[in-house]
């Protein structure tokens, strides 16, 4: 049995930009401090919510050091390190642990892709040459690449692979997954709209989107399921469902951000090749704000 780094909600933190692209530290410690004042359970630095693809090598250290200072021991820091070259892989995950985070999320390979021999050996490689507790992440709609419940039960044999953030929406596949794979493998929800779902299957909580706009709602959905309150998670869920699906109108990070800003938060803009909503897709989203009462 494996140690479970965090349980509840853990938030797939946006990285600020000033006006001329650079990141802005002052508004990331403040997004931060607003996350574990409203109880989020653990902070994802530089992963696609992140915009880590647009980051520099020495920029997505950098946001990961920061990151870990502003956090300051309160929850765990969890740097997203996937790469689609296994060897770079090594060298970002190596950098991303010196940097102090506790953990480590890859992202399955994208572009090139592989097949499930080759997904078990990529990660297996990255594992045994990196100390770190590292989460997979599978999110076949951006990669190409979807992760079987066979190869999470090799996968999840290596001491230092120990989770999942699963968002390939197949229940049927997650329930396949916990089965095969017990206590070896903790298993976080990569979809909002699908929380209450995955915990009340099991799994230990989300790493989540949401969160960045409604930390303690999210907090909620995620932590009352792991204690057993299914009833009032799914209704949570429920009721938060629209906000869950309208942050995702565009490409994400970019409604995220969008709504952030118009919640006053000011998180800048996106670097190419992400770009503003369309008018009529920011009228939509400030409508769903304002229905829940966020501005």
């Amino acid at each position: 049995m494996k140690k479970t780094l965090f349980t509840g909600a853990g938030v797939a933190i946006v990285t600020p930009f000033n006006a001329d692209g650079t990141v802005n530290y002052d508004r990331f410690k403040e997004l931060i401090d607003r996350q574990i004042e409203n109880s989020t359970d653990a902070i994802i630095v530089a992963g696609t919510t992140g915009e880590a693809a647009t980051l520099s090598t020495e920029e997505h250290i950098e946001v990961i050091k920061r990151g870990v200072e502003f956090v300051d021991k309160r929850v765990p820091v969890i740097a997203g390190c996937g790469s689609n070259d296994t060897k770079y892989n090594v060298e970002l995950a190596s950098e991303c642990k010196k940097a102090g985070s506790d953990a480590l999320l890859m992202v399955t390979p994208y572009y090139n892709k592989t097949s499930q021999k080759g997904l078990i050996e990529h990660f297996t490689y990255i594992a045994d040459r990196v100390e770190a507790p590292i989460i997979l992440y599978n999110v076949p709609s951006r990669t190409g690449v979807n992760i079987e419940p066979e190869t999470y039960s090799i996968l999840c044999k290596h001491d230092n692979i120990i989770a999942t953030k699963e968002a390939n929406g197949d229940i049927s596949a997650l329930a396949k997954t916990i089965s095969l794979c017990g206590d070896n493998l903790d298993v976080y929800s990569g979809n909002d709209d699908q929380i209450a779902s995955f915990v009340a299957m099991g799994a230990k909580g989300v790493i989540s989107v949401l969160s960045n706009v409604v930390p303690k709602v999210t907090h909620d959905i995620a932590q009352l399921g792991v204690d057993g309150d299914v009833k009032k998670s799914v209704e949570l869920q429920l009721k938060y469902l629209k906000l869950c699906n309208d942050l995702f109108m565009d490409v994400n990070p970019i409604p995220v951000k969008e709504a952030l800003n118009m919640m006053g938060l000011d998180v800048g803009g996106y670097r190419l090749p992400l770009c503003e909503m369309t008018d009529s897709n920011k009228a939509k989203l400030e409508e769903t704000l304002k229905l829940y009462n966020l501005i």
